[in-house]
């Protein structure tokens, strides 16, 4: 398997020289199985149109690609960078976009179509003239051929967001965005006249187990690239609830389930390319060489599995 990050930011693009290095793109991972010449593509961000474009400079593909994408979730920052994919509008374009199902009575393609309206592009979806599947996922195991296996998680999210496994010839990449830990939706301070120690108790043990299945769900990964886009005091102080990690917690998911290589992911738009060299060097050493190898992503970054 070979990774190339695409796209590393949260929320909105931020391009500018305080980002250039860690670059400024939303949410985009190019997944290639090489032994049988596979493209996935993880996430649809501001990124796309970047790897569309060099998509579009590749011997043989003048005429278009084929390509399985894969959705996290809808949220804008994931799949604005539709509109601007360039083989999108080739003919012979072959794509397969998977994704959860958000809202029964509105389909994905639904979803991303509402891209293509006259209110905020001038090119419709009918427009489209590259051939497009759409594949709805819930959490659950799937065998995608080829020796691919798939397995899906829901994560911690305000929308419906799903946390994929890919499994392939022996080697595993794990994604854990957009996410936050579970935690107790019942907790009040015992002095208010809706405390129940029952419902307390019962929503602390629900928060724990659904932890515990998130961390087998990574265990084991070669790597796991997982949402990280605040600081733990950041979090504490202001964003428990938002959907997103902090990056303290990911490391140490990471070591208690044997996970080989963490790609900290989904930046913050505030945070410079200076601020996140501090927080590399205050996170990544590993003088002792133990596993995890923690390193935030950056656009371009290639990586061989």
């Amino acid at each position: 398997m070979h990774l190339k990050f695409w796209g590393v930011r949260g929320s909105i693009p931020c391009p500018g020289p305080s980002t250039a290095r860690y670059g400024g793109n939303t949410s985009c991972l190019e997944l290639m199985l090489e032994s049988s010449h596979r493209r996935i593509i993880i996430d649809a961000g501001s990124g796309l149109r970047e790897l569309g474009n060099h998509l579009m400079t590749l011997p043989g593909n003048e005429n278009g690609i084929q390509a399985e994408i894969f959705l996290t979730h809808t949220h804008w920052d994931h799949i604005m960078g539709f509109p601007f994919f360039t083989p999108i509008y080739h003919s012979g374009s072959r794509f397969t976009i998977y994704g959860p199902v958000t809202y029964e009575d509105e389909p994905l393609r639904e979803v991303l179509s509402g891209q293509w309206t006259y209110r905020y592009f001038p090119v419709r979806h009918e427009d489209i003239s590259s051939q497009i599947n759409y594949v709805h996922l819930k959490e659950g195991q799937y065998d995608l051929g080829q020796g691919l296996q798939l397995r899906t998680k829901y994560l911690n999210h305000p929308l419906l967001c799903l946390g994929y496994r890919f499994e392939f010839m022996n080697k595993v990449l794990c994604t854990a965005f957009d996410t936050e830990p579970f935690t107790n939706v019942f907790a009040c301070d015992p002095s208010d006249p809706g405390y129940d120690p029952v419902v307390i108790a019962q929503g602390e043990q629900a928060a724990a187990e659904e932890n515990e299945r998130m961390e087998k769900f990574f265990e084991g990964a070669d790597l796991l690239i997982y949402d990280t886009q605040y600081t733990d005091d950041e979090y504490r102080q202001s964003h428990v609830g938002w959907g997103h990690s902090p990056i303290e917690h990911a490391i140490a998911v990471a070591r208690r389930n044997n996970i080989k290589r963490l790609a900290l992911f989904h930046h913050d738009i505030q945070r410079t390319d200076v601020q996140l060299d501090a927080l590399a060097h205050q996170h990544s050493l590993n003088p002792a060489g133990d596993a995890p190898d923690v390193f935030f992503a950056k656009e371009g970054m290639e990586i061989f599995l």
